[in-house]
């Protein structure tokens, strides 16, 4: 459940689908980015951010253009990164049909090469 912001490598670790999480719900209000819009924009937009006249008011600008364009939850589920944008309201019960869902989830796993030595 992501509800506010997940970023790189902290999404990465904190079960992400690429980790093998079975479902993963976000707010609208959520934030799914490589990085923050801040950091990415210094980056991205550092030519155009160093050309401006207003540079305060041309770095805010694009920080926006970026959160707007790669930072919404939407182009996180359009990825797979996200399994649905979800309201807040309807948190419990997403939560709940998914916990259902897995109830009899069974995961097979490779049986193990060696046991432990007597300690």
């Amino acid at each position: 459940m992501i509800l506010r912001k997940s970023f790189g490598g902290a999404h990465l670790a904190m079960c992400s689908k690429d980790l093998g999480a079975d479902r993963v719900f976000a707010w609208p209000t959520a934030e799914v980015a490589v990085m923050g819009a801040e950091g990415a924009a210094e980056i991205v937009f550092r030519k155009e951010i160093s050309e401006a006249e207003d540079k305060a008011a041309k770095r805010k600008e694009l920080i926006e253009k970026y959160r707007s364009a790669f930072s919404t939850p939407y182009v996180a589920a359009a990825r797979r990164l996200v399994d649905d944008v979800i309201e807040p309201a309807n948190t419990r019960k997403h939560l709940a049909q998914a916990l259902e869902y897995l109830q009899a989830k069974r995961e097979f796993r490779p049986s193990k090469k060696h046991g432990l030595i007597p300690l």
